[in-house]
């Protein structure tokens, strides 16, 4: 009797899970432009951001809003909580597990909060003094006010734009207007060589990545000031990511990180050395400071006993 009701539950699953509904299927980059190009004209009546870079970057950082924060949470830009956030939320893992990202209602809310988020934050100010048809300017301007660390970042956008002709948004009165109503790439395109911003920067020193994360060595003279100008950052990104103070010097020969270094390390754990410290071990292996102190259930500016092992992931070393 007992093998009967089980073989009927089991049967039961097997038929709710062929008739539950397929996953839908993705969405492509024209069906994108066609369904949110008029919510991009509405934000940059608005806010003045370019339509055509709101797309681009939206398009870009959704995966065309195929994203499951873009699907679940209408976030197209992978905005986090941050402080000030009253809204709803959404939770999934990003660099650390179960990170909060803001969650809304549609996708024009989501586009209206990115532009209120480059209006509000001084270090993108200077973008509203160009034309909103100037994408380029834009697309330039992002990454050196340092939205975002991919070297190709600005490239990226303007591909988008000039590939699906985004660029004729940005003339627009009002979502009527018949000026974007076809948004196709023009008859005969060729996109030119695209500008490598960073060939300058690979000439003069050796880019070299430690556990996906790229960097470079300093050498003699390196401040975090000249190093930001010379590589296009902003001097905060290169104190952050490399977990230094205003304060600390650069050494010759130091690891000088380029992007945010990983929640995690290739390898288990690591024997700490005479000498060492936790953010010599953090530099060492690309994995953030804050995250080893939290693994090893070390008070951060705690220094750990030579020989003690130091855990490089939440798995504790044996």
């Amino acid at each position: 009797m007992k093998t009967k009701v089980y073989l009927i539950v089991v049967q039961l699953i097997f038929i709710s899970f062929l008739q539950a509904d397929p996953q839908p299927p993705k969405m492509t980059r024209e069906e994108y432009i066609a369904q949110y190009k008029d919510d991009a004209i509405r934000d940059m009546l608005k806010t003045g951001v370019p339509a055509s870079i709101t797309l681009a970057q939206a398009m870009f950082e959704s995966d065309n809003g195929n994203s499951t924060l873009a699907r679940e949470a209408n976030n197209h830009f992978g905005i986090k909580c941050h402080e000030e956030w009253n809204g709803e939320t959404h939770y999934q893992d990003d660099d650390v597990r179960s990170e909060c990202f803001r969650k809304y209602k549609s996708v024009l809310e989501s586009y209206d909060d990115h532009s209120e988020f480059l209006r509000t934050r001084q270090r993108y100010a200077f973008l509203f003094s160009y034309d909103r048809s100037d994408y380029k300017s834009w697309a330039y301007g992002l990454k050196k006010a340092g939205y975002a660390t991919n070297p190709q970042y600005p490239e990226r956008l303007i591909k988008i734009i000039e590939e699906n002709n985004l660029h004729v948004l940005d003339a627009a009165a009002s979502p009527d207007d018949a000026v974007y109503a076809s948004v196709s790439p023009p008859v005969n395109y060729k996109r030119q060589a695209e500008p490598i911003t960073e060939v300058a920067i690979v000439e003069q020193r050796k880019i070299g990545e430690l556990n996906q994360t790229q960097y470079i060595i300093a050498r003699q003279g390196d401040t975090y000031q000249t190093l930001a100008k010379e590589l296009d950052l902003m001097p905060w990104q290169i104190l952050k990511y490399n977990d230094l103070k205003k304060t600390d010097r650069i050494k010759e020969g130091e690891t000088i990180f380029l992007k945010p270094k990983r929640s995690k390390a290739q390898a288990d754990f690591h024997v700490l050395e005479q000498g060492e410290t936790m953010r010599d071990i953090s530099q060492k292996y690309a994995v953030k400071l804050k995250a080893l102190y939290k693994y090893n259930k070390i008070e951060e500016g705690i220094q750990p006993a030579v020989g003690e092992k130091i855990s490089l992931s939440k798995k504790k070393p044996a």
